[in-house]
């Protein structure tokens, strides 16, 4: 199909002296359509050599339909020119099996740098353990008090529509990672936190649920293509949780409890850092783009890289601008939240420069993201 959507300010039909009626700044925010529909939608889908991404751009044309074409256009049309793309994840994603998607995304090299939240990071390695004991509670809703300390008493932590299963996830790998950072104090050694679980699959420590699928692991896919991971607020996780009490030295320890040091673990300042050297390592050879999936630290984290090059480590050379950035989020902005600022508030920040291409595509991840990813992979 023509993807000429993705030029903004070409109009092709439009009549001339309409629009020479309107200011130059109002002409380049209208996008025409230059393409003509010809027969019906299964006829079109059957012709194609990627239906599903015909279906997407006969279908999704407007609100926030329309909103995750030209985001998924615009990306495709970045990657094909030799642009990068940094997905960042929030909320609970590699819970709700984000994973089937993303690891493709990262087999294809459609994926330069992941940025994750502890929970979404650990998750994936949960999912990759556990997953014939995960199951789904699509009345959740319905729930009473006394059936969620049911869950609770079970062991099953519940996370909206699915559950983790503690039994069979955290508590099989906490005991490999204790381990590892044993270890890692006596060598007088220290590692990020997403190098010590990478481990897990370099050395073999774990395998996959009967019922898993490797290929749906996220995590799994980064190591194999060596993608690059950061996790800011690592605390904020079960295993930052599990790795506070191993390092806790406090009134409330117990007799005779090993304690570790807490330096044996890279800090967030030192995932900065990382993200300072790759940020101008890649973006002198590609401009780079900013996938946002949800909000949080997971996305403010790594976005500011920009605006802290610039007005804080001020090196020598040229510091490129982020070359776009989408976010899929149901925070409207009008709530004041992160997850909710659009892409001209980034502006101000300098997070983002006024070339930058930005689209807010206000739906659930789970809804818009496998639009967005099936026109990336030609589906």
């Amino acid at each position: 199909m023509n993807h000429s959507i993705l030029k903004r300010g070409i109009v092709t039909r439009m009549k001339k002296d309409t629009l020479d009626k309107l200011s130059p700044e109002l002409q380049k925010l209208i996008v025409q359509n230059d393409t003509k529909a010809v027969g019906t939608l299964s006829a079109s889908i059957e012709k194609s050599a990627t239906p599903v991404s015909t279906f997407a751009e006969r279908t999704l044309l407007h609100c926030n339909g329309g909103s995750t074409v030209q985001a998924a256009l615009w990306l495709k049309n970045h990657l094909k020119n030799g642009g990068k793309l940094v997905i960042t994840l929030a909320g609970a994603l590699s819970s709700f099996q984000i994973g089937v998607i993303l690891a493709e995304l990262i087999r294809k090299n459609k994926v330069h740098l992941i940025s994750a939240t502890g929970a979404n990071h650990e998750e994936s390695y949960y999912r990759y353990v556990a997953h014939s004991h995960y199951a789904n509670i699509p009345r959740y809703t319905e729930l009473t008090p006394g059936q969620e300390a049911e869950l609770r008493d079970a062991g099953l932590r519940r996370i909206t529509d699915t559950f983790l299963p503690e039994h069979e996830s955290m508590l099989i790998i906490e005991p490999l990672l204790l381990q590892m950072w044993k270890d890692a104090q006596e060598k007088k050694e220290r590692y990020f936190p997403h190098e010590y679980f990478r481990r897990l699959f370099e050395e073999k420590l774990i395998q996959p649920d009967p019922q898993a699928n490797s290929d749906d692991c996220w995590t799994y896919a980064a190591f194999k293509k060596n993608v690059p991971i950061i996790v800011p607020g690592f605390e904020d996780s079960s295993t930052g949780n599990f790795f506070a009490n191993c390092t806790y030295n406090g009134l409330l320890k117990k007799k005779g409890q090993v304690i570790l040091d807490g330096n044996i673990m890279r800090s967030g300042i030192e995932y900065f850092h990382f993200m300072y050297d790759w940020y101008m390592k890649e973006s002198e050879k590609s401009p780079i783009a900013f996938l946002q999936l949800g909000g949080g630290i997971s996305a403010d984290f790594p976005i500011c890289v920009v605006p802290s090059l610039k007005h804080d480590l001020k090196p020598n050379s040229k510091i490129r601008d982020w070359a776009g950035f989408i976010e899929i989020g149901s925070s409207p902005m009008s709530y004041g939240s992160y997850s909710g600022a659009g892409g001209k508030e980034k502006i101000t920040w300098d997070k983002l420069s006024t070339e930058s291409y930005h689209q807010i595509i206000q739906s659930d991840v789970t809804v818009a993201f496998p639009w967005i990813a099936a026109v990336l992979l030609d589906l």
